[in-house]
């Protein structure tokens, strides 16, 4: 009877095993499918990013064909207003972040100094190339 309950136990402890790895699996697996959906996200940009959103959308919102057409119809209508919006409020943007820096880097001594600009000048390469790529 002792080695009948052992051996249900080692059953029952060998199934645990195999559901809680298939778990841990699960989820790693997930986490690298979502890593790599958000990268594709953030990489392309106008208009293979804005197509990778609308799919995901549709794919959850589970639309109808006549849904997604009209889903598809305003954000073809309201591009040209963000457009014209991102461009207004660039010089803003641009001023506010060219003030900041010149706040920054007054806070720090000549040698800081340098390797501030060199770490801005690296940020601003990387973020004219992700603009340039955006077109």
């Amino acid at each position: 009877m002792k080695d009948r309950s052992k051996a249900s136990f080692k059953t029952w402890g060998v199934l645990l095993a195999v559901f809680g790895l298939g778990c841990i699996t699960g989820v790693g697996i997930d986490g690298a499918y979502r890593a790599k959906t958000n990268a594709s996200f953030r990489e392309g940009r106008p208009r293979s990013d804005r197509e990778a959103m609308f799919e995901k959308m549709r794919s959850d919102l589970n639309l109808s064909e006549d849904q997604a057409k009209e889903m598809h119809r305003v954000l073809d209508e309201t591009a040209d207003e963000f457009r014209a919006l991102r461009t207004e409020l660039k010089p803003r943007y641009e001023s506010l972040r060219l003030k900041t820096r010149g706040q920054m880097r007054a806070l720090l001594n000549p040698e800081q100094q340098q390797k501030f600009d060199a770490l801005i000048a690296e940020i601003d390469a990387r973020r004219q190339k992700n603009d340039t790529d955006a077109r």
